[in-house]
Formats: C-alpha cells, structure tokens, sequence
C-alpha cells in the first residue's frame, strides 16, 4: 500500500520500519521540528527524521500541520491508499485524516477506550494494572474515540519501568499493524464503549515529587511510571535527588517517620513509607551529578540511617 506515516520519536520507529520490511510503500514522512535539547540546546532532530533520512524517504516538518496548506498539498501529491499514525505529537485535522481512501489509522498502547490521552503506558503503570495493551483505530477527529480495527493485551511485568513497557507496546504494535493492513478489507470495525473510557493525561514535572507518606507501593509505581521523563524526585538537606528505580521491601517497618532511612547496605538506601511500608532506593542522581548506585550516594554525602527525605 502508498502510505504517509506520521510520527516522531522512537517509539514510531518499530512501525515505519515494519511498513518498509513488509514492503509497503512509504510516500511521504510527516514528523515534528527540529527541538532544541541537552545542555546546550543544540537543535536535534526526531529520532523519525534521522530514520527517514537514512533510508531515503521524503520527510516534511510542519511547525502546525492544521494550518499549513503547504503541507497539505505534499500530502495529497503522495496520493496515499492510507495514513498511519504513531505518536506524532500534533493534532491531524479532517482534510488530511479522511484523505485516503482508508483513511487514517493509529497506534494507540491503551487497550481503548481505557488511557485515552497522551500518558496512557504512565497512567497504566501508576494506577497499578496488571494488563495493557496495543489499539489500532481508525483516526476521527475527537481524542482517541475512533472505531477499532485490531487489540492485542500484554502484562505489564512486575518491575517493568515506563520506557521498557512503551518500547514494548511499540514492537507489539508494529507487528499487529502489518497483520491488519494484511486483512483490511475483511475487518470490521467496532465502536468504542464511550461509557467505559478513562483519561491518561500528560505528565507534568510537579507530579514527580515523592510523598513519603504513601505506601512504597504507590512510591514504587510513580518510579517506574515516571521513567525516564517527568522522573521522581525526593530532597535530602536541600539537595534535589531523582530517583532511578528501587523495589518493594515486603514485610511491616517498626515505626519510624515517613521519609526516614531506617537502613544503608550494598543494595541501597531502606526508607520508611506511609502504612509501615518500606522502599529500597537503588540507583539515584543526585542534582548536577551523574546517575549513580544509591549505596555510593551515601557514602560520598552526609546520608545516614536516622536522616529524612523531605
């Protein structure tokens, strides 16, 4: 099939290589701008563009694609059977969604309608489900209500971090999207329950700060959902310390405060959570420094069992 492929980071890439290995033909590859990012804030392309570039394929960057009639006009030009959509990052107006002849189809790692939004792997982990998914639906011009074509479940492992789900829901996806595209024709499509949907709305940096009064349960889900970006963050002496990954101590804690080390040894630092709860604190970064072992933290800083997290 001619196909423009519309998306921007990584997680896109499974997809579009897909489509190329399936030998489906990519007319045109719509991504973001070029973004400024690092320290020096070097403007770098998305990981989209540097693939399209490497393999030969015409790739356009509108600033606001619902209002660039230049781009438009590209897209008509490439004349596609269909769009796919992979995180692309802007909303597509009708003019291009109803374009092809079937239209425009996206990838979506929520078993719809549940975590319709931009977060839905983040929410999945935090709200602490068991199962997720990938959704292929057909693009309308509502937020993630289209009709679906094609769902796969998955589990979400037990220690499994937000980057290492969503790389796999991106694999997961690609696979189903060559076997729907494979039966397109025959498929039918199936409305959304509307009445069951929930919400998965973006993340923000505020939301990575750790309440210690929660159980390390709740803790242990904010790490892994956070990762990498927003992150979690705690403060010891002032000091602001992102959180990598840590684990659930079973058993019940003597009473200490919420936030306090209670322990330090070659596995990390043992905090006191809310509920007599415990959490071990694996690896950290502590501000302006590199990510380190939580155990090596605490020697090169004034970290002791009886210190608190704010």
């Amino acid at each position: 099939m001619k196909i423009v492929f519309f998306g921007s980071p990584a997680i896109a890439l499974p997809a579009l290589n897909s489509l190329l290995t399936a030998s489906h033909e990519i007319k045109l590859v719509v991504t973001q701008p070029d973004k400024p990012a690092g320290r020096g804030k070097k403007l770098t392309p998305p990981p989209v563009k540097v693939f399209a570039e490497n393999h030969g394929l015409p790739c356009i960057q509108p600033e606001k694609i619902r209002k660039d009639e230049k781009a438009l006009e590209l897209i008509k030009a490439a004349s596609p059977d269909i769009n796919i959509v992979v995180a692309y990052g802007q909303i597509i107006p009708a003019s291009i969604i109803y374009l092809p002849p079937y239209k425009s189809l996206n990838i979506h790692f929520s078993l719809l309608p549940k975590y319709r939004g931009a977060a839905p792997v983040q929410w999945a982990i935090l709200n602490g489900e068991k199962v997720t998914g990938v959704t292929i639906f057909q693009l309308n011009e509502k937020m993630d209500e289209g009709p679906i074509l094609t769902q796969q479940e998955t589990p979400i492992l037990p220690r499994e971090n937000a980057l290492e789900l969503e790389t796999r829901l991106a694999h997961l996806g690609a696979r189903l999207l060559i076997e729907t595209l494979n039966h397109l024709q025959t498929i039918e499509l199936k409305e959304q329950d509307h009445s069951q949907a929930t919400y998965a709305p973006k993340l923000t940096k505020e939301q990575g700060q750790i309440n210690w009064e929660e159980p390390a349960e709740i803790i242990d889900r904010k790490v892994r959902a956070f990762f990498p970006w927003p992150s979690t963050y705690t403060f010891l002496n002032d000091q602001r310390i992102e959180i990598l990954t840590g684990q659930v101590v079973p058993g019940l804690m003597p009473a200490a405060r919420p936030g306090e080390i209670v322990q330090i040894d070659k596995s990390g630092i043992y905090v006191c959570c809310g509920q007599k709860s415990l959490y071990l604190v694996e690896k950290v970064k502590p501000e302006g420094k590199k990510e380190m072992s939580a155990y090596s933290f605490s020697l090169g800083g004034k970290v002791r069992p009886g210190s608190s997290f704010s």
